[in-house]
């Protein structure tokens, strides 16, 4: 069993800088855990922290049953994938998959059997012999992993090891590695501000902003129930609209542009756990409907631009002085300028406490 336990883990740079911020989580036996995050957000100083690359503040970190905090990071059993590969530019791909095993002096053909055995699950024992100037990001990024993965750790640490490739590769790259970590059954902790591949990749999904962790759960759970109104912001694309309304009635909610009818269960949760009547309504992109005319319960806006993707079209409506987003079928056609209404699936939307920034529904 290797879990990776953090203990009310601080990192503090300055008075003005704190990367981690009282950060309690645990990584599970064998799971695959990203940190996702915009940047800035603690998610890479956390890494470096379970490394052992930088000393906490305070706080404890545990890896496995064992205290790690003053366990110098040669000696915590743990790998690490950088963004830039860090490959040595005089080194075939052989000899930097061997280095580590080098350095702790493993006999001559232990090394070649242990990179041989790392070179075929990764399928680049045709590569062996090439100098890193001679790899593709792909190519490089694999032997990157090699070179982790061949000292058998008890923790695979990845650090945006997929930033450097380009889109497509970035695409086709992510599926060897999340098969590659279940082949291999290693408690593997990634960080990543990209949300495509935190909720194809992950088991579960650690957001943090700010130093601080905001919600951890699956992906769907992140998706469909966000905790707080930055989550709900930060996870899905496009991002979720909000519009800031006041809870009238039992279950209505007004804004200077529009009243909306809701279902009266939602309303009883808005007064039993909102501070105020002032609320936030998200809705997602996917979950509008746009039509010609008026109907009951449908909110009329302005058509600002349309944005064809061939798959989808991402239409822009102007309500009042916001832009509204809405996913729309690949044949859908408006002109700017034109009158168009929406409404909602009332059983997708959300609504937040606009004082705390709670999610309510």
């Amino acid at each position: 069993m290797v879990e990776v336990k953090l203990e009310n883990l601080t990192k503090v740079f300055s008075k003005s800088s704190i990367a981690v911020d009282n950060l309690n989580l645990e990584i599970k036996d064998k799971e695959f855990l990203v940190l996702l995050g915009p940047s800035g957000c603690g998610k890479t100083t956390t890494l470096r922290l379970i490394a052992g690359l930088e000393k906490p503040t305070s706080g404890n970190i545990y890896i496995g049953d064992r205290l790690v905090n003053d366990v110098s990071e040669k000696d915590r059993d743990v790998a690490m994938v950088f963004q830039t590969f860090a490959l040595f530019p005089h080194m075939n791909a052989f000899n930097n998959i061997a280095f580590p095993l080098k350095m702790h002096k493993y006999a001559k053909d232990e090394i070649k059997k242990q990179v041989r055995q790392v070179a075929e699950m990764l399928k680049i024992s045709h590569l062996l012999d090439r100098s890193p100037g001679q790899l593709s990001g792909g190519e490089a990024q694999r032997v990157a992993v090699g070179r982790a993965l061949v000292m058998k750790p008890r923790v695979f640490l990845l650090d945006e090891p997929l930033a450097n490739l380009d889109a497509k590769l970035r695409v086709h790259t992510r599926v060897e590695l999340k098969k590659l970590q279940k082949d291999i059954r290693i408690t593997t902790i990634y960080v990543t501000h990209d949300q495509a591949e935190a909720m194809t990749m992950a088991d579960r999904v650690a957001v943090m902003h700010e130093g601080k962790l905001r919600q951890l759960g699956g992906p769907s759970d992140l998706y469909d129930h966000p905790a707080d109104l930055f989550v709900a912001g930060f996870i899905g694309s496009p991002a979720m609209n909000f519009m800031d309304c006041t809870l009238e009635k039992e279950n209505v909610l007004v804004s200077d542009l529009f009243k909306l009818e809701i279902p009266e269960d939602f309303g009883k949760e808005i007064k039993e756990h909102a501070t105020t009547s002032e609320v936030i309504l998200g809705v997602r992109p996917q979950d509008i409907r746009l039509q010609e005319k008026e109907t009951s319960n449908s909110i009329g806006a302005e058509v600002y631009a349309t944005e064809p993707l061939g798959s989808e079209t991402i239409v822009d409506l102007m309500l009042g002085d916001k832009i509204i987003k809405v996913v729309a079928p690949p044949t859908y056609h408006a002109d700017p300028g034109e009158k168009v209404w929406m409404t909602f699936k009332m059983d997708r939307i959300h609504i937040l406490d606009k004082k705390t920034e709670k999610a309510i529904v």
